[in-house]
């Protein structure tokens, strides 16, 4: 693909996640990580939760800051070891701050935490938002094109999506996935079942092998045999691995926008230089 195609391709809209900042020096990077991808416009910037609530106020703040920098911000909010009273106080503090958008999820287990608290399922979490803040809030929840790693099988986890839709999620953003099959055959799937809400495919930019290969067998992404021989046999060669890795996610998004794809989500990994590379390259 060149990267000196003809620009004037449909419009394909673009959202950013970011993850708080550890220290003051992460938080400053961070501020100018996101002024150089607010150029693209996005129609929102996500900020990720720690298992448990471990960095709810980090990132709370950090949705503040993106709100005051003239962005809409969505707050991951996640429901394991909640309670009611809990989520009704944190929804109200989110209300309060002009917070118009939440990505509604289980969350992960602490390691040794029990399940506890009052919410067993993202669904669980969703419905309880709507019955507490009627329209208020924009819910996004999570979608897996090739299926939750907890998952007890793939049509275990198709219906466990469409409980979340019909429980009254807007829309859903994906796990990152380098098969552009699979998040077309999910929506086709999960339309079926009645669940047609838009379904915004997740990005994740490949800027280093080893690091993508932990992430990926720890949350159940699929790399295909050929990316991840062809990642492997660069070694520690980065500028190929970026290359490669730029010439691969752009073709992914590529296919995405030609099946009609309603977005792409970026999980930017709080860098801005690899997703404003991707965005260069197809034209957005």
């Amino acid at each position: 693909m060149s990267q000196n195609e003809p620009k004037n391709k449909p419009s394909l809209p673009v959202s950013f996640e970011f993850f708080p900042p550890k220290t003051p020096e992460g938080a400053e990077k961070l501020r100018g990580v996101r002024a150089a991808l607010y150029q693209r416009k996005p129609e929102f910037c996500s900020v990720t939760y720690g298992a448990g609530g471990s960095t709810q106020e980090g990132t709370f703040n950090t949705v503040k800051q993106i709100l005051a920098e003239g962005m809409d911000a969505a707050s991951h909010f996640s429901c394991i070891g909640a309670t009611r009273d809990s989520v009704r106080e944190q929804l109200a503090q989110l209300k309060q701050m002009g917070v118009r958008r939440l990505v509604a999820l289980r969350g992960d287990l602490p390691s040794g935490y029990g399940m506890g608290g009052e919410f067993h399922y993202a669904s669980d979490l969703v419905s309880f938002i709507r019955e507490e803040t009627g329209t208020d809030f924009h819910i996004e929840v999570a979608a897996y094109p090739e299926v939750h790693p907890q998952a007890r099988s793939a049509d275990a986890d198709l219906q466990a999506y469409v409980t979340k839709v019909k429980a009254g999620a807007d829309s859903a953003i994906t796990q990152y996935f380098f098969n552009a099959d699979a998040y077309f055959r999910f929506v086709d799937d999960t339309r079926k079942l009645g669940a047609d809400v838009p379904v915004v495919p997740g990005i994740m930019p490949i800027i280093g092998s080893t690091q993508l290969m932990r992430f990926s067998d720890a949350c159940g992404a699929e790399i295909p045999r050929w990316i991840r021989l062809r990642l492997q046999g660069y070694g520690d060669d980065m500028a190929s691995i970026r290359a490669f890795g730029l010439d691969v996610v752009s073709h992914l998004c590529e296919q995405l926008r030609a099946g009609g794809a309603p977005s792409v989500h970026f999980y930017t990994m709080n860098q801005s230089a690899p997703t404003l590379e991707i965005c260069d390259r197809i034209g957005l």
